[in-house]
């Protein structure tokens, strides 16, 4: 599957999230302020994961209309990814 610009961006925000975090850490700050950039990251990360199912699904439904097949099989799939990613 090929990765949309934005994807690629948003990993790359999430990466530096997790930079700032380390270094937070390293600098000792406040568990509550680390705690919260942890849930920022996290938060972000479920964003990016959303955003790849169903970029993947729309295109993979896109590819079984075109050759006469059902997508239901795909829709429980990528549910289930999401639900697994929780």
């Amino acid at each position: 599957m090929q990765y949309e610009a934005d994807v690629k961006n948003r990993v790359k925000r999430i990466e530096g999230q997790v930079r700032g975090l380390a270094k937070m850490m390293e600098e000792e700050k406040d568990c509550r302020d680390v705690v919260t950039q942890m849930t920022a990251v996290r938060n972000a990360l479920d964003r990016a994961v959303a955003v790849i199912v169903s970029q993947n699904l729309e295109q993979c439904i896109r590819e079984e209309e075109e050759n006469g097949e059902k997508s239901e099989e795909l829709i429980k799939e990528a549910v289930n990814l999401l639900v697994k990613s929780r």
